[in-house]
């Protein structure tokens, strides 16, 4: 009998035990989940997706594109999007290259077959997006990325800007840079160099269609992916949009140069930085990512300021605004010598901006406005 009793005991203990774990576990957390099925998928992609738990629907979309060597998980977590997304409320995309298609795993932002509207792996994205319409009913749609990525999201604005309201362009490279291996090689270093008008008939022909807003992204010190590529991002959507390329707000955020082109172009340079995704770990509201391979620690966020300039995150940055500048005309042998201009291959280079301002000679003349202290653009005062 006592026997008995210690074994109802030992049930009823047991049981309040079990109901106790039960109630205190926590509700499992939103993960990033493969996705089959979302098209006819030319590019032979995968897709991946995070949608945080308990979403409502008709919420924004973000495409996160990884870069060479990374996947869609890493990329997406490391850099900060999922972070964003639970705390700000949008689902993400993440498509994923395939080894078979790309050895390195980039996106093929250089195959004509594939950077054009309706082929290839920029249709299998835009199915993507399709399939989370269909899901979710997401409503406006966005897409960031870094190198590989990044030229690949100039590809998704020039060829389906009727899908994207912006993008977020990190260590990129304008569309149609490179229509060959070879090509993509010359745009990535030492870069190259056209005139805002031909870099936009490049776009238009794409598909001339709505203007995204474009937030582009560059270390002052990538040796893979040129800083002129940034320099020759601005000109291409600059002219896109519509706006000169002279900025319209000079400004730090986070301690770095900050650009604004008629508010639908923006640009930051981060001093010291190589190529990566720029992120700034911590709690804070402006703080996301966590530093990895090409995921790099410089105490700013990029995802956090790119869903800003969007509108889909609404913290405002600290700025610091400084003066309207002071314009210097000279030779661009003169430019180098006064500590405004560096030379590389014999072009001569604007610092700070890094804009190519043509040969090395006492012949060449540009005007280059400083704003701030040791930061200079093109001109035309």
């Amino acid at each position: 009998m006592r026997q008995r009793r210690w074994f109802a005991v030992f049930v009823v203990v047991l049981g309040l035990v079990i109901a106790m774990v039960t109630a205190e576990r926590p509700a499992r957390a939103a993960a990033i989940q493969e996705v089959t099925g979302f098209g006819s998928n030319p590019g032979d992609l995968r897709m991946f997706r995070y949608v945080p738990t308990g979403l409502p629907a008709g919420k924004p979309l973000v495409v996160v594109l990884h870069g060479c060597t990374q996947d869609a998980a890493g990329y997406g977590t490391n850099s900060g999007w999922t972070r964003l997304a639970d705390a700000h409320g949008f689902a993400l995309a993440l498509p994923q290259q395939k080894s078979a298609n790309n050895a390195n795993s980039c996106f093929n932002w250089f195959e004509p077959g594939d950077t054009a509207r309706g082929s290839g792996e920029a249709l299998s994205i835009k199915q993507m997006v399709d399939r989370m319409k269909t899901d979710f009913g997401s409503s406006a749609v966005y897409v960031s990325g870094l190198s590989a990525g990044g030229a690949m999201t100039a590809v998704m604005l020039a060829t389906y800007p009727d899908v994207f309201a912006g993008g977020g362009i990190v260590a990129g490279i304008p569309y149609r840079c490179a229509t060959t291996v070879a090509a993509a090689f010359s745009c990535m270093n030492p870069g190259a160099e056209l005139t805002p008008a031909q870099w936009g008939d490049k776009v238009r022909a794409a598909f001339n269609g709505p203007k995204p807003k474009v937030s582009i992204w560059h270390g002052t010190a990538d040796t893979t992916v040129r800083p002129v590529n940034r320099a020759e991002l601005v000109d291409q959507w600059t002219n896109v949009n519509g706006t000169d390329q002279i900025p319209d707000v000079s400004d730090t955020v986070g301690g770095y140069p900050h650009r604004v082109y008629g508010s639908v172009v923006e640009t930051y340079d981060i001093t010291g930085m190589n190529h990566g995704q720029p992120v700034d770990p911590g709690a804070g509201p402006p703080q996301c990512g966590t530093a990895a391979a090409y995921v790099l620690d410089v105490n700013i966020c990029a995802a956090h300021h790119i869903a800003r300039f969007w509108g889909i995150v609404t913290a405002a940055p600290p700025t610091t605004t400084t003066p309207a500048g002071v314009c210097h005309t000279d030779h661009n042998y003169g430019h180098v010598a006064a500590g405004r201009a560096h030379t590389s291959g014999g072009y001569t280079y604007a610092n700070g901006s890094n804009q190519n301002m043509g040969l090395y000679n006492t012949f060449t003349r540009t005007t280059l406005k400083e704003a701030p202290t040791g930061y200079y653009v093109i001109a035309s005062c």
